[in-house]
């Protein structure tokens, strides 16, 4: 290549670069101009789907466009999560996703195929929720500390509850076991609604879960919150402890919600997306649904849900490796 050649090349990529940058923000100030579509791989009506719907009605409204909520169901999540990820990166197809779709199935599915670090692009969190160890008010243990003394007494006499294997409550328990050494057995519920029956009458004294199905019988004394899995206290249970309160420091297991899109969507749209997502959480009505559905609302970068995604994904697929556990 001559000198002259070699010239021309050169302002043809500056002009170039130049024209794709000048272009980014003229990209994000026309959109959306059409339908955006919220995919949530999980049926309507549980709580995945119920916190889609607050986004979506919040974004439509934040963007100028109606953003809908496409329910595609089947294989835990499975099904519609590999549909989403071959989806075009426009922006105009986003994900609601949370711990157990993203960072706990890739490596829980043998049939998952995807990779959360690779496959996605994070826009933005929107909310967190914590599990709980719950206990009937006859159990005597007041702390984690205490129920570790009593399950390392009882040994493999001693139960816990928890919702179906590979969910966040059965893991918490699994890593309860984990870290404390104890020999106690886990009892996985198909529904979280028969453990909380069982809980609640007294058959299972201890177990794992999530929030929101346990609130009112917390409130009524049916049940007792030993501890939030969290680095803070849940805002609705001010009174419960979190785990490293109550004598198991470092033991954390939340539940994150945030939005998605597919890989290599462009940074204008994202960080108009992020902003929005932003304005939605500090709104009142959005705190106070979520804090309804047993959450906090959690904002963030970009970045900062990439980082909580790959560690969430280690965390998680180092204690299924070990454990050996495989969905087909």
């Amino acid at each position: 290549m001559n000198k002259k050649t070699s010239t021309i090349a050169a302002l043809a990529l500056t002009a170039g670069l130049a024209a794709f940058a000048s272009a980014g923000p003229a990209v994000a100030q026309d959109y959306p101009n059409r339908l955006v579509t919220l995919v949530v791989p999980y049926p309507p009506g549980g709580g995945v789907d119920v916190l889609a719907r607050v986004v979506a009605d919040k974004l439509s409204g934040l963007l100028g466009q109606q953003v809908i909520v496409d329910n595609r169901v089947g294989g835990s999540g499975i099904v519609g999560t590999r549909a989403f990820v071959r989806s075009a990166p426009d922006g105009y197809t986003l994900f609601l996703g949370h711990t157990g779709s993203i960072s706990i199935n890739p490596t829980l599915y043998a049939n998952a195929n995807f990779d959360p670090r690779k496959d996605f692009t994070p826009i933005g969190l929107v909310a967190s929720m914590p599990v709980a160890l719950l206990a009937h008010p006859s159990f005597p243990a007041k702390t984690i500390g205490e129920v570790v003394e009593i399950a390392k007494k009882e040994g493999d006499k001693f139960n816990i509850g928890t919702s179906a294997v590979g969910t966040g409550g059965y893991l918490s328990a699994e890593l309860f076991k984990s870290i404390t050494g104890v020999n106690a057995q886990i009892i996985p519920y198909k529904g979280t609604a028969q453990m909380m029956n069982d809980l609640i009458g007294g058959h299972m004294k201890l177990a794992f879960g999530v929030l929101p199905p346990a609130m009112g019988n917390l409130a009524a004394g049916s049940l007792r919150g030993i501890a939030v899995l969290d680095a803070r206290r849940f805002s609705m249970l001010p009174d419960v402890q979190t785990a490293n309160e109550s004598g198991m420091p470092g033991f954390e297991s939340v539940l994150h919600y945030g939005v998605l899109g597919p890989a290599g969507m462009p940074q204008p749209i994202v960080d108009k997306l992020n902003a929005a997502l932003r304005q939605l959480v500090a709104m009142e009505d959005v705190k106070k649904r979520i804090n309804n559905e047993g959450g906090d609302p959690l904002a963030s970068t970009p970045e900062e849900y990439a980082k909580d995604i790959d560690l969430e994904f280690t965390k998680w697929g180092t204690l299924i490796k070990k454990l050996n556990l495989k969905v087909e």
